[in-house]
């Protein structure tokens, strides 16, 4: 009776944690090492388990569902297996069933369609800033992600040689310094696996032949054009900051505000579909503010984004069928302001939530190009860390204005640290008075969205951080200036 229940016990907790074992704290689980065999991460669990005729299991960055054989024991060679010299059991026949395959919506399916027209490689001239230009170059991103990394990481293997033979001895006893080194290489390794995944969802998603990939990337080589590193870092920063707990601490700082200024602003939103408030937020990143917007309810969501790095890594989270936690280490390649390796080192799992992707729209492209010709379409306006991004920020504002309704909200959410070569760089108190100018009048908002700006005027200031490590010694904080400007009604206008 006890070897019964022993048996029902051990095989309970194989099922239940998906073939992972753990002993001293240590974790020996698939989606750990995807880069790993089944096989070969049976031959590393510390004790005896046997598994047979597993069928249908998904690797998290498999492309596809493969049928796998695993017929070898699990055991570290000499050492007996877990409570003693119990033989390892037999699981015959194990299916994992695959989840039901994503629907589009049909306010997807139409953008997509407006998607690939624009995309053509006929339309336009061919050069970097084409949209299909600049979706092969974010594809050739992500594919080098492993190669550009290990140039850094090279580099700091030589300057490493520099230091004294006594110090480097004591490196090496102390905090053994190549270790870290090592480590850090088999990370960017495991990174590359999420980002082949990124690339082949591209392929499939944008319908992009392989040839044609690899035709670009051999002009790129030609021509000595270096894959675009940090690029790459920053979209995958940005799973972190809109899809993992690690990110909460950024998002709690602002969302709620918008979130609960929305369900202010619109309290008697319909709940049938085609009467839903139409809400368009330019500048989404990977579009989880999108996601919480539209789980308010009664929202039609369109997010938008110019980055073809965003815009690539966003789809895997739109497209991919299973959406079981991915998990990445996304601090390894910058080595400042971390108060342990191991929080340098340690794994992030994106997403933090479930999807319902048929909520939500996007739209790929300039924000002033792709919404030039929208007359009066939105109630409401969402910028979140968005404005101070414009080349021409009176092209923005003039956008904004154009493509709310009358009476609809404009709501920002951000700083103004302009880039490198903007236009025009405006103060807050410009801003507002251009505003005024083009018709908005700003509306009193919540003391709880902060303290006002300026006074007598209705802007308030929230403290937010952008792009950070919550566990990093240094923060990228910000006043963030928040306010609500409606569009003025014009005569005859309801």
């Amino acid at each position: 009776m006890a070897h019964l229940l022993l048996f029902i016990l051990s095989l309970s907790i194989v099922i239940y944690s998906t073939f992972a074992v753990t002993l001293d704290g240590s974790l020996c689980l698939a989606k750990e090492q995807p880069e790993l065999t089944l096989n070969e991460i049976a031959v590393r669990c510390p004790f005896a388990i046997l598994l047979t005729r597993i069928s249908w299991i998904r690797h998290p960055f498999m492309s596809s569902w493969d049928l796998v054989d695993v017929d070898r024991a699990c055991a570290k060679q000499g050492q007996q297996a877990l409570f003693g010299n119990l033989v390892a059991y037999h699981i015959t026949s194990v299916t994992v069933q695959k989840p039901p395959k994503k629907q589009s919506s049909p306010r997807q399916r139409e953008e997509k369609v407006r998607l690939r027209s624009r995309l053509e490689r006929q339309r336009g001239r061919w050069n970097s800033h084409h949209p299909r230009y600049r979706l092969l170059d974010a594809i050739y991103g992500f594919s080098r992600y492993q190669e550009q990394n290990g140039v850094e990481l090279r580099r700091w293997k030589t300057l490493y040689k520099h230091v004294s033979i006594p110090q480097k001895a004591m490196l090496e006893h102390v905090v053994y310094y190549s270790k870290k080194l090592e480590a850090t290489e088999q990370l960017i390794r495991k990174n590359q696996n999420l980002c082949d995944m990124i690339v082949q969802n591209a392929l499939r998603f944008y319908e992009v032949k392989q040839i044609e990939l690899d035709q670009f990337i051999k002009d790129a080589d030609t021509n000595k054009r270096k894959a675009d590193r940090t690029s790459v870092s920053q979209a995958l920063k940005h799973f972190v900051r809109d899809w993992a707990s690690d990110g909460e601490h950024e998002r709690k700082a602002t969302f709620p505000c918008i979130l609960r200024t929305l369900g202010t602003l619109f309290p008697q939103r319909a709940a049938e579909p085609g009467k839903h408030q139409r809400v368009l937020i330019p500048g989404a990143g990977l579009g989880r503010l999108g996601y919480d917007i539209a789980a308010l309810g009664g929202f039609d969501v369109t997010i938008n984004e110019w980055s073809m790095y965003m815009n690539v890594a966003y789809r895997v989270l739109e497209t991919e069928e299973d959406l079981s936690p991915f998990t990445f280490h996304p601090f390894i390649d910058s080595w400042s302001h971390h108060a342990t390796s191991a929080d340098m080192q340690r794994a992030v799992s994106f997403p933090d939530r479930p999807l319902n992707t048929s909520s939500v729209v996007l739209v790929e492209g300039d924000f002033t190009t792709e919404f030039q010709t929208g007359h009066s379409d939105y109630d409401a306006i969402v910028t979140h860390f968005f404005i101070d991004t414009a080349r021409n920020l009176m092209s923005y504002l003039e956008t904004i204005h154009r493509t709310l309704r009358p009476g609809g909200y404009w709501i920002n959410s951000g700083p103004l640290l302009y880039g490198s070569g903007p236009f025009v760089q405006l103060s807050l108190d410009e801003i507002i008075l251009l505003s005024e100018a083009l018709g908005f009048e700003f509306i009193e908002t919540s003391p709880r969205c902060g303290e006002v700006t300026l006074s007598g005027k209705k802007v308030r200031s929230m403290s937010a951080i952008y792009g950070s490590n919550e566990r990093a010694l240094n923060i990228n904080g910000y006043k963030v200036q928040f306010w609500v400007a409606r569009k003025r009604l014009r005569n005859g206008d309801r």
